[in-house]
């Protein structure tokens, strides 16, 4: 399994990357994510992403399982005894949704075959921490309890789903529950207290990120909790015992250093990490496969890194239907 991480952006990311920047970057500078009404905008707003069709043959389920709520996605060719991934949205702990998210975790089913969980966790801030923290370990435990496999999960998350993704492993470990397969993080959202966001864009304009809406964010989903809470210091948890992590990032992110951090912080507790940083890109670009040959061949790799992580352990006795 080789990167396959180009050496300079397509004709195609660098015309995405210039529409957000003149178009979409104006407005998030202004708009506060404190203001109900603003936030209200942009959340519709982020939900029209939902109108992105599907991959051919994609088979939808709700799941409604007590407090568990979420999506199931099966793509074509994917199924449930390679193992499964439980998926974690983005969208600064604030915005995003099953829907908002579910053309990628449809494209990753395909690439892993493999079902997804995408998840609807509780969102900031009206819901602050530890809602969505705790709603992602309800998630992981529901699978347990439904059947698989510890060795047959893979979690993956994007952006503020990344900070989730890292919480749930240190979660994990500290409960003693047995850790996932494989873990993939796109654009991973996780120093809330943006140590270097606002530099980073002073040198290198974000396209699509405004440093002063991701303060916004961290600050909306930490609600009373200090950012040195251990659940919400991601970066300072222990990585001991972390099964091989993925992480695929934009070189054009204010937010580029939380996941050289996070690639530092598992390789010095003696954990695999494999840190993809693709030039001319804008934050989570693989949700943008659809436009952006870079975006599918990034989905492509993390097909081949899941397959080559995560084992298939799930037996006929053993699973329990995916769908409630």
């Amino acid at each position: 399994m080789r990167p396959t991480v180009p050496t300079s952006p397509s004709v195609q990311s660098r015309a995405l990357a210039q529409l957000l920047m003149t178009g979409l970057r104006p407005i998030g500078d202004r708009m506060s994510i404190t203001s109900w009404p603003q936030r209200r905008v942009v959340r519709e707003a982020f939900d029209t992403v939902g109108l992105t069709p599907l991959p051919r043959g994609t088979r939808l389920t709700p799941v409604t399982d007590g407090d568990i709520r979420g999506l199931w996605l099966t793509g074509r060719g994917a199924d449930q005894a390679n193992g499964v991934v439980l998926y974690l949205h983005g969208g600064g702990f604030v915005f995003g949704s099953r829907r908002t998210h579910r053309h990628l975790a449809a494209a990753l089913s395909v690439a892993t075959r493999r079902p997804v969980l995408l998840v609807d966790y509780r969102r900031a801030p009206e819901n602050p921490f530890p809602a969505a923290a705790d709603d992602v370990l309800a998630a992981y435990r529901w699978l347990l309890k439904t059947g698989h496999t510890p060795e047959s999960i893979t979690v993956m998350g994007d952006s503020a789903g990344g900070h989730l993704t890292a919480g749930l492993l240190a979660d994990l470990r500290r409960r003693r529950i047995p850790m996932p397969a494989a873990v993939v993080m796109f654009s991973p959202f996780l120093d809330l207290g943006c140590a270097e966001v606002v530099e980073r864009d002073a040198v290198r304009r974000d396209p699509f990120v405004p440093p002063q809406r991701a303060m916004e964010c961290g600050r909306s989903y930490a609600g009373r909790h200090p950012l040195s809470h251990r659940r919400l210091n991601v970066l300072g948890a222990s990585k001991r015992g972390w099964p091989p992590v993925l992480i695929q990032v934009g070189d054009t992110e204010c937010l580029l250093g939380d996941s050289e951090r996070m690639a530092e912080s598992i390789r010095s507790a003696g954990g695999h990490c494999e840190l993809q940083v693709w030039p001319g890109q804008v934050h989570v670009f693989p949700a943008f496969y659809h436009l952006l040959p870079e975006g599918r061949a990034a989905i492509r790799y993390v097909g081949d890194f899941v397959r080559a992580n995560a084992t298939t352990v799930v037996t006929e006795e053993d699973v329990v239907a995916t769908a409630s």
